[in-house]
């Protein structure tokens, strides 16, 4: 190599590509801030948010009835028809083979041959002045009817768990979308700068199927993502101090290194450079705050009698207990997933009559309690509380391998499950949709997830449609690009 041709490579070696990126008005960093800095939540004219503080509050465009969610998600599909959709007709055609027209070009994970009518399992009864039923396996909850608004009709397009809870819980089946909970706090920030904005409580032994994607912020900033929180030992997995650590020596390495990020980020215009001294910053605070609210120790005796709590265990009760503690405090989304609703019947564990009433037992008596809670403390008057599961279950009684066995399960149904609804700006004591005789599709009204997720926006004040982050050329949208519909039959 000659002297011109090295001094020609050493300028080539100058400008290189994150030059390219950081300076060209046409680069990444010029796009970020078109687009990142200046947000499009609600529809509102040009927002632009505080770089130090991305969960700062944020008003949104329309009146919003909701200030906060808490949404219960039942892992594995509980079958609708042992526990809110009562069918006589299923009953009477108990034990019977299933008509051909019910299986005839549909799709099972694992009905074979043609399976038995299978009735409720359990005895149902109508409660409060709405009359709603509820199977046996309820005695709390049904005490708290005229509260809760239910819908029949739930409809989904998978079949499978793991695509199902994505759908539910991202607004899509594939991964990488960004959760409900991430899409509300990008849109409303948070309450609690101390606390994230977006918090995830686990029971039932293991976590969804799809894992930390359920509750990801996909191709928002991270620093949306939802933060797993436990009921038993440390409450944030690596957010204490190391041994020998002391809060002032940590303190003193945050501004060290918030000094060189800083730096970093006016070379670079990384937005994720923001995100991650933003993250920073917040699991120092959550050192001191995090302790304090997850304690449910110092809660009185008859709140622990209410809920069915113990300390220092894993628990549903915990959970439910902790959620009412988050939405105190000021948590945006708090979201709480119960494993174990599988209702197949290929074992005890997964047995309507068997494993299917023990985890009735498990939530029954919590989730009254967090309602009642609620309600005494004036918090449900503006947080929305969901109830659901992924899909729902069939009417015929699976047959994994063409037989039956001493245990009863039903099989996965995508056309038609129960969700409910209560709190901030739903009807109670109410019942929308309706489904057929038997319970295995939608009669009359049918609302797919993308219409609870538009219902579910407009609770919180946003218009779904625009609600929306620039990602791979499209202004994306937790409705996706099918049509959606606020269900308006449920709002108060």
């Amino acid at each position: 190599m000659n002297l011109f041709e090295k001094i020609q490579h050493d300028r080539l070696q100058q400008v290189t590509r994150r030059h390219f990126l950081r300076d060209c008005t046409t680069g990444l960093g010029g796009m970020w801030l078109a687009t990142q800095g200046l947000a499009k939540a609600a529809g509102k004219p040009a927002i632009l948010r505080d770089a130090d503080n991305p969960l700062a509050t944020l008003a949104p465009l329309l009146a919003p009835k909701a200030k906060r969610v808490i949404f219960l998600h039942m892992v594995g599909a509980p079958s609708q028809l042992d526990l809110f959709d009562f069918k006589p007709d299923l009953k009477r055609l108990n034990g019977q083979e299933c008509p051909r027209e019910f299986l005839e070009g549909k799709r099972f994970a694992f009905i074979q041959g043609v399976p038995k009518m299978l009735g409720p399992q359990f005895e149902f009864k109508q409660y409060g002045q709405s009359g709603a039923w509820f199977s046996d396996r309820l005695p709390n909850l049904s005490r708290h009817a005229d509260k809760l608004c239910f819908i029949k009709t739930m409809q989904t397009d998978q079949f499978n768990h793991g695509p199902a809870e994505l759908l539910v819980h991202t607004g899509n089946q594939n991964l990488g979308y960004p959760s409900i909970g991430s899409w509300v706090t990008w849109g409303l920030g948070s309450d609690n700068r101390n606390l994230p904005g977006f918090m995830v409580l686990i029971s039932g032994g293991r976590i969804p199927r799809v894992g930390a994607s359920i509750w990801g912020s996909g191709f928002l900033p991270s620093v949306y993502q939802g933060v797993q929180c436990r009921s038993s030992g440390e409450p944030v997995l690596n957010a204490a101090n190391p041994p020998g650590v002391s809060r002032d020596i940590r303190r003193t390495a945050l501004d060290a290194l918030d000094q060189l990020d800083r730096q970093t980020h006016s070379e670079f215009n990384d937005p994720e450079t923001l995100t991650r001294i933003a993250q920073y910053e917040m699991a120092f605070r959550m050192q001191v705050s995090v302790p304090e609210v997850m304690d449910i120790s110092k809660e009185p005796a008859h709140i622990h009698e209410m809920y069915g709590t113990q300390p220092g265990k894993e628990s549903f009760a915990n959970n439910c207990l902790l959620a009412r503690r988050l939405a105190e405090a000021g948590t945006r989304y708090i979201q709480l997933f119960d494993w174990g609703w599988d209702s197949h019947g290929s074992n005890a564990s997964e047995a309507i009559n068997d494993g299917f009433i023990k985890k009735c037992r498990d939530i029954d008596k919590p989730i009254a309690a967090l309602l009642a809670d609620l309600e005494q403390r004036g918090l449900l008057e503006d947080t929305l509380v969901v109830w659901s599961g992924e899909f729902g279950r069939t009417p015929m009684q699976e047959n994994r391998g063409g037989t039956t066995n001493q245990f009863v399960g039903r099989d996965h149904n995508p056309g038609a499950f129960t969700l409910w609804m209560a709190g901030a700006g739903v009807k109670p004591g109410f019942t929308y949709g309706e489904t057929d005789p038997v319970g295995y599709s939608a009669a009359k009204d049918p609302v797919h997830i993308r219409d609870f997720h538009a219902t579910m926006l407009h609770l919180l004040g946003f218009d779904h449609k625009k609600l929306v982050f620039p990602f791979q050329g499209l202004d994306q949208k937790l409705t996706g690009v099918k049509p959606a519909r606020v269900v308006t039959g449920v709002l108060a």
